[in-house]
């Protein structure tokens, strides 16, 4: 359920640094994969980045949201929407000016919003071995596979 504070959009420059920054080490400290910022400043009004990145199960998932809004909260007092967290294949979180999507990896190839929102200048995501394998079957297109985890397939 999303919480119904408002949310903050900053005037000056070096706020929206600071939260950029806080949100990538953040998600850099709880071992997010494939992280990526898509700077939308000039391309759209809804936010000056997005920033998009994968957890490795609907727990890790969730856990990242869960800090990352506790310390928006804690170091920059600003409150953020949350979106997704009972399910926790995608949490969108809602910072003002950095939009956070964290997926499970399945779900986030599945939507590719790198490429819907990079304007085609970021690269394609890695796929599970499982998807690949199946899209080469059928198409004959190799794709980039994730590393297998540890008791996964």
């Amino acid at each position: 359920m999303a919480s119904s504070s408002p949310v903050y959009r900053a005037s000056e420059p070096d706020e929206v640094e600071a939260l950029h920054r806080l949100v990538l080490a953040s998600l850099d400290d709880d071992q997010a994969v494939d992280t990526i910022s898509i700077p939308l400043a000039g391309k759209s009004s809804i936010a000056d980045y997005m920033v998009i990145a994968s957890g490795r199960s609907t727990r890790q998932v969730a856990s990242m949201a869960q800090k990352l809004a506790e310390k928006i909260k804690a170091e920059l007092g600003r409150p953020t929407r949350i979106e997704g967290l009972p399910t926790a294949d995608w949490v969108l979180l809602d910072a003002g000016d950095v939009i956070v999507h964290l997926f499970r990896p399945e779900v986030r190839t599945f939507y590719n919003l790198e490429r819907m929102w990079a304007f085609g200048d970021a690269p394609t995501p890695p796929v599970a071995p499982a998807i690949a394998n199946a899209l080469y079957a059928a198409t004959g297109v190799r794709l980039r596979q994730l590393p297998l985890i540890p008791g996964g397939e």
